[in-house]
């Protein structure tokens, strides 16, 4: 839990904090000046997620701070977003042949009635609207917009495929 959270929420606490520093000195010289921290969070930090408590605690707090940083900071030309990326089935946590979650899921018999590990990968891809897992290039899409953007701020952007959406 501790080693979690230390990542997870307080080493973000500590970069925005000091590099906002900076930015409000960009500011200073420069006072159309724009700058934007963002935040790689996760789906979790929307959405709770079973037996992975301090994880998703520590996002779901990222979130609160990016909020938080959003309002501190605005005054300073400071943008601060949060993106949620869904699950990145082809990444080595999911699919790495020795540990990867699909092998650890298979073996614990977390899916119901999964008999491979191609079983497993239909399963999550199935709660996916968009039928697969996250990639690389939709995260750079989704920072893209975010900095393109000069009216956004405290935002908690899902990059899910429609696994999660917001109200």
């Amino acid at each position: 839990f501790d080693f979690v959270t230390k990542v997870n929420y307080n080493a973000y606490f500590l970069c925005a904090k000091y590099a906002s520093a900076k930015m409000k000195l960009q500011r200073l010289a420069s006072p159309d000046y724009m700058s934007d921290i963002i935040q790689i969070n996760s789906k979790s930090g929307l959405e709770g997620s079973n037996k992975n408590y301090a994880y998703a605690g520590s996002k779901f707090g990222g979130i609160g701070l990016t909020q938080s940083f959003a309002l501190e900071l605005a005054p300073y030309g400071i943008k601060v977003n949060a993106i949620c990326p869904g699950n990145f089935l082809d990444g080595p946590l999911w699919s790495d042949p020795e540990n990867g979650l699909f092998v650890q899921y298979l073996r614990s018999g977390k899916v119901p009635g999964a008999k491979s590990i191609d079983d497993v990968r239909r399963y999550y891809e199935s709660k996916v609207p968009l039928g697969r897992g996250c990639r690389v290039e939709d995260v750079m899409c989704a920072i893209d917009y975010i900095i393109r953007q000069k009216y956004e701020t405290g935002q908690a952007v899902p990059v899910t495929g429609g696994q999660i959406m917001l109200n």
